[in-house]
């Protein structure tokens, strides 16, 4: 009896990854899976926060909004809207184990949040991998002795075309007049890869690119391989994806500063003009670096904290990713900037006229660059195999997120057959993405990009902070964290939840509402007025889905109205750790087919397996003991 006392003792305390499959019954969280390495999470969560937007954004922003002086605000948002709301994200995954939609057992009222969260995930995800589909495209055309974008004369370049070999005579003076003229990259760019020089418009998108699909359905493949396992196998990428593209930046870093004209576009970023500190837009602006830079409110990193183990330090975890994200932008600036510098020098022109954002410095501006350099196929290599690594693990984040969330509403159905179920969505939206590869898929891709994750997960995560702080309640989710990890937010955090995170958010939303403009394609081609209701209709789509929770949600519950909204904002009985051994006080025998009244304090006590966290059970408890005394006097 003492030995299988024992052995009972040491199941219950072991985590989920390193139970087996005994003769007990299978439970819940171990068939649902845990990071099995202690970098794991961390490195998901640094490969998720690093994309492409510290590359082809930050710089651009900077520059155009006070330069050296965009740090000052920057570095204030960070502290107000990103530490706290991701930190919040991460704790609500971690204590929950539940992925975003799951994770509303929490308040079942507004359940909408979450399926929200998906609409929004799946819009991104379907583009995001055409830009990954792009980065191959180039991957690929740089395997060469001379890059194809470097001169002019093939069958897609124009008379207009003219490249910088010829634009210079020996004594220096400019025999051409160049205001008229587009690059060979440029001409590459539009012509050739996307050829969209055939497509009039968004409504007509004309033939598939098939060079361009095939490279799409590769990176389909490529994230399906990494999350077939789960969070098992792309845990393990993430080794590579996450870590890579740090080593290939200091490299373009070392090759951009070492080149002449570099400091022109150096002073370029850097230069602060702290007058434009006194306008609103720039601190906008800094505080949407902040919000789509650290990925809040897409769900992936509730997810990854979701796999974790219970007391995973994930407060120490948050400061980490957060400002080594920030790092990273700032590094990436004085890559790109150095290289344009050199570029305007060689160019004749000033630097901001060759600085652009997004698509048009990955795969113009840059790519151009390259081709003034030695060894020019090999950095240009380098610089999109650094982009594919960037780009891959925000995918796999994405997929993981709509993966896990989809399999925790049906866990008994779809948990056996994940890696099915994870093939069914890569082909369900390899097609949907199709319409991307044609030759006016660029104009679909811009309306993606402008609308799907707009002013949509501004309401989902300003809904999402309301609902933890004001409906949940700010005392309860801090005792929450405190169980997790042996100690309660401060008041930082804390203010930042209840008032500044929030205001700041909405501020976010009113003014991109009030300074809407109509997208537009490379300055000169604009959206027909259909184009944009159907942009505006994937942001109202996502909101909506808020309101129509709430209706499902109390026609759920019984009574009148305002008991039902009472019944269905309350958390669900089974709300709490998912593990039996975590749960106390309120939590305590509320798991289905729970046997012991109070697991961790029951087991430990009686068996000796003393743990540093046994006191703060008795602390919560005694908490929760005070709490209902002082409601009942």
């Amino acid at each position: 009896p003492l030995r299988l006392r024992r052995w009972t003792s040491l199941n219950l305390l072991m985590t989920p990854s390193d139970q087996g499959d005994g003769d007990l019954e299978i439970e819940y969280p171990e068939d649902r899976g845990n990071w099995t390495g202690k970098l794991d999470f961390l490195l998901s969560c640094i490969g998720y926060c690093v994309g492409l937007g510290n590359v082809w954004r930050f710089p651009y922003r900077a520059y155009t909004n006070g330069g050296g002086a965009f740090l000052v605000p920057y570095f204030i948002m960070l502290a107000i809207c990103g530490i706290p709301i991701f930190f919040m994200e991460l704790s609500l995954g971690q204590f929950s184990s539940l992925g975003p939609l799951a994770v509303w057992k929490i308040s079942p009222l507004f359940k909408g949040v979450g399926m929200a969260t998906i609409l929004i995930v799946c819009l991104v995800a379907i583009y995001y991998n055409m830009i990954i589909a792009y980065v191959l495209f180039y991957l690929f055309a740089s395997l060469t002795k001379n890059l194809p974008w470097q001169y002019c004369g093939n069958w897609w370049n124009t008379d207009l075309c003219l490249d910088h070999h010829i634009m210079r005579t020996g004594n220096g003076a400019v025999p051409f007049n160049i205001s008229n003229t587009v690059s060979p990259s440029e001409e590459y760019w539009s012509r050739y890869v996307l050829h969209i020089q055939e497509s009039s418009g968004i409504g007509d998108p004309g033939r598939i690119r098939w060079n361009l699909c095939l490279c799409l359905l590769l990176a389909w493949v490529i994230v399906y391989l990494c999350i077939l396992k789960g969070v098992k196998s792309s845990g393990k990428v993430v080794y590579f994806t996450a870590t890579f593209p740090y080593l290939i930046l200091i490299m373009l870093l070392i090759r951009g500063v070492t080149l002449e004209g570099a400091w022109l576009g150096i002073k370029f970023y850097l230069t602060p003009q702290f007058d434009l500190l006194l306008s609103p837009k720039v601190w906008i602006e800094a505080a949407l670096q902040i919000f789509y830079s650290l990925g809040v409110g897409f769900g992936g990193l509730l997810t990854f904290a979701s796999y974790n183990t219970f007391h995973q330090n994930i407060y120490r975890d948050t400061f980490i990713v957060t400002v080594g994200n920030a790092i990273t932008s700032i590094l990436a600036g004085f890559a790109i900037f150095s290289v344009l510098g050199y570029m305007s020098q060689e160019l004749d022109v000033p630097v901001q006229e060759v600085a652009k954002a997004g698509p048009g410095l990955a795969f113009v501006v840059y790519p151009q660059a390259m081709t003034m350099l030695p060894l020019s196929p090999f950095w240009s290599f380098l610089f999109f195999f650094m982009l594919l690594t960037l780009g891959l693990d925000s995918q796999f984040a994405f997929l993981e997120t709509i993966v896990t969330a989809v399999t925790d509403e049906f866990p008994y159905y779809l948990r056996p057959k994940k890696a099915f179920f994870s093939a069914v969505v890569c082909i369900v939206m390899f097609l949907m993405g199709l319409i991307l590869t044609t030759e006016g898929g660029m104009y679909w891709l811009v309306l993606l990009d402008d609308y799907s994750a707009g002013f949509g997960l501004m309401v989902v995560v300003i809904t999402t902070c309301l609902v933890v702080t004001r409906v949940y309640g700010m005392k309860r989710f801090c005792r929450d964290i405190h169980m997790m990890l042996g100690f309660k937010p401060g008041i930082y955090f804390k203010a930042c939840w209840l008032f500044l995170s929030p205001v700041t958010m909405m501020a976010l939303l009113v003014y991109s509402i009030i300074k809407y403009e109509p997208s537009e394609y490379n300055g000169s081609y604009r959206f027909p007025f259909w184009a944009e209701i159907l942009g505006i209709l994937m942001g109202i789509i996502s909101c909506l889905m808020i309101p129509m929770g709430m209706v499902f949600a109390v026609l759920h519950e019984e009574g009148t109205l305002w008991q039902r909204i009472q019944q269905a904002s309350r958390p669900t009985l089974d709300w709490g750790p998912s593990l039996e051994e975590n749960r106390t006080g309120m939590y305590v025998a509320t798991l289905a087919g729970s046997q012991s009244p109070k697991p961790l304090m029951v087991h430990m006590r009686k068996y000796g397996g003393i743990t540093s966290y046994e006191n703060i059970a008795f602390q919560v408890d005694k908490e929760i003991e005070e709490d209902e005394e002082e409601s009942m006097m």
